[in-house]
């Protein structure tokens, strides 16, 4: 997959002037939105809610790990770093996504877990639903054409 510069007006400027160039976006990010959408695809085709949710919340993950990886340098650091807290840093745009996807951590942490009563089907359907939102929405912010994510035909419903 090539990579996309794409050139986008500053604000205040008309089109033919003074274009900004978005980051390219590396092959670490790609990388990163190709899995978040493979565990998408899977996610839509189990029928186990807690692996549903697990698997809708970990492609979140990876999508907003993406942005991390377009817009920020790599820093030697002693301590982890919690990619919900550092994606308002870097896209302000995504703050309220950030919050929600941080507040399900804890759940995703019980799906895998293999707590049964983790998640109804109905909380990883609409997780389901609001991942594909949020992917199609960096996908569009980074520049790159989205596609909807289709179930993995070989995949079996588990």
């Amino acid at each position: 997959m090539a990579t996309r510069v794409s050139e986008v007006p500053r604000p205040g400027a008309s089109g033919t002037d003074r274009l900004a160039r978005r980051p390219p976006v590396v092959a670490a990010a790609h990388d990163l939105l190709a899995t978040a959408r493979h565990d998408v695809a899977e996610a839509m085709v189990t029928t186990v809610a807690t692996e549903r949710y697990a698997s809708s919340h970990l492609a979140a993950l990876r999508t907003a790990a993406a942005v991390l990886a377009v817009r920020t340098r790599p820093v030697a650091t002693k301590r982890p770093r919690n990619v919900w807290s550092m994606l308002p840093q870097v896209a302000p745009e995504l703050t309220e996504w950030a919050a929600f996807f941080a507040a399900g951590a804890g759940k995703r942490a019980a799906a895998e877990a293999g707590l049964s009563r983790a998640v109804t089907p109905r909380e990883a359907d609409d997780l389901l639903r609001d991942v594909q939102t949020f992917l199609a929405l960096v996908e569009t912010t980074l520049g790159l054409d989205h596609q909807p994510v289709l179930p993995h035909l070989g995949s079996r419903a588990s």
